[in-house]
């Protein structure tokens, strides 16, 4: 029987500092020989090489790490792909597989595995140690303790598998809880918000100035509060698989110019220009043209957000070897190291705060991502304290559309 992608999986030893030293199982088609020194992050994508760092480190220090989400790359293609491992004697034990479930799945093979061939060694020892009591009463204890050691780590491994099944049921329960009472508040809070923009169009003259202030503030506080329940709704639909992708001929020049013209009136409330270089010729392109505008005007709002009133932010595009590159520069307050490893984790944010004290959900990158990742992309960025962060992204070009058109995103990392 073909084993489903999903459980196709890798598993390896390395030393505590990511070099390869053995592969123990390959379903993803790794080069047969891989040169002597390559390491963990040889294999990641460049946007994954700081998630793989912590990986290793979470490793050694805390010796066991689940469910970690990094992007190898597999075939030439970026490929996101699901970690866990062990740390046991100066040397780490990794596996990853396409999936979450088929991480566990395959996690629990790998176990099934290994204590078959525990069990296979423990009876040829106990046969050895049998045949002269005497001379070997010593190898036959020093057995016995690893015999002992190997069944408590077994017992070990079932028990976190297991108990990873359990907390993956508890967050499809959760995800399932947000995504109706996120559904339930979307509508009351866009009528909040509806009314408030009416009242403040019609009759804001007819108010004082503390009626107005009020009135702005139940405003921009209804609007924040929509935005996060669309983001939340936006992350369930992504953690359960549920998210799609409706692709569809776009002409990507037109869109692009649409969302930078939108984000340009909102910076400019900021005295923040917003600037487009010459676009080159680009093709008609099967996208989820929503899906992308999400993304544009996410890293548009963020670069604005985090600039100062005075500075600008650039928005570039280049076109080649059938992939599209785009970039946003701000030239904002930029992110210290230690905060990129979280930045494209749900709920998570910089230390750093917006100039003009703008809100955030921690969800916009997280979602932003997965968008990207879906559409067969991958998304990065660069930045330096005190000078500006780049975000890139980049999309494959595909010309060509299935009927229907639409397609379920990739599982999240």
């Amino acid at each position: 029987m073909t084993q489903p992608e999903q459980d196709s999986g890798l598993a390896l030893v390395s030393a505590p500092d990511g070099t390869i030293l053995r592969i123990i199982r390959d379903d993803l088609g790794l080069p047969a020989r891989l040169p002597s020194g390559t390491t963990l992050l040889h294999l990641m994508e460049k946007c994954s090489t700081v998630g793989a760092l912590s990986f290793l480190r979470a490793l050694n220090d805390r010796h066991a790490a689940f469910d970690w989400s990094l992007t190898m790359r597999i075939a030439g293609q970026p490929t996101p792909m699901h970690f866990a491992g062990t740390a046991e004697d100066g040397r780490l034990f990794i596996v990853a597989a396409r999936t979450s479930s088929g991480l566990t799945r395959f996690s629990e093979e790998l176990i099934s595995i290994n204590n078959d061939q525990a069990n296979a060694l423990r009876a040829a020892l106990k046969d050895l140690s049998l045949q002269d009591r005497g001379e070997h009463l010593g190898d036959r204890r020093l057995y016995d303790d690893l015999s002992r050691v190997n069944n408590e780590l077994a017992n070990l491994q079932r028990a976190m598998v297991k108990t990873n099944v359990q907390l993956e049921k508890l967050n499809a329960h959760k995800n399932r809880i947000l995504g109706m009472a996120a559904h339930d508040l979307r509508n009351p809070l866009g009528v909040i918000l509806s009314y408030s923009e009416f009242l403040e169009a019609e009759v804001s003259e007819l108010l004082n100035v503390e009626q107005r202030e009020f009135l702005a503030v139940i405003k921009e506080t209804s609007k924040f509060m929509l935005g996060m329940v669309t983001d939340i709704l936006d992350v369930t639909a992504i953690e359960a698989g549920e998210l799609k992708l409706d692709r569809q001929p776009t002409d990507l020049a037109h869109l692009l110019g649409r969302s930078v013209t939108l984000n340009r009136v909102l910076a400019a409330r900021k005295d923040i220009a917003v600037e487009l270089d010459p676009l080159p010729v680009l093709p008609v392109m099967a996208i989820d043209a929503g899906k992308i505008e999400q993304v544009l005007n996410n890293l548009l709002s963020n670069a604005a957000k985090f600039s100062h009133p005075g500075s600008r932010v650039h928005v570039r595009v280049t076109y080649s070897r059938d992939v599209v590159t785009m970039s946003v520069e701000d030239q904002g307050q930029g992110i210290p190291p230690g905060d990129l490893a979280k930045l494209f984790k749900p709920f998570g944010t910089a230390s750093v705060r917006s100039t003009a004290g703008e809100q955030s959900t921690g969800l916009g990158l997280a979602i932003v991502r997965n968008l990207v990742e879906g559409h067969g992309g991958r998304i990065w960025l660069e930045s330096e304290v005190g000078k500006g962060t780049t975000f890139f992204f980049t999309l494959p070009v595909v010309v060509s559309v299935q009927p229907g058109g639409t397609q379920h995103a990739k599982e999240p990392r």
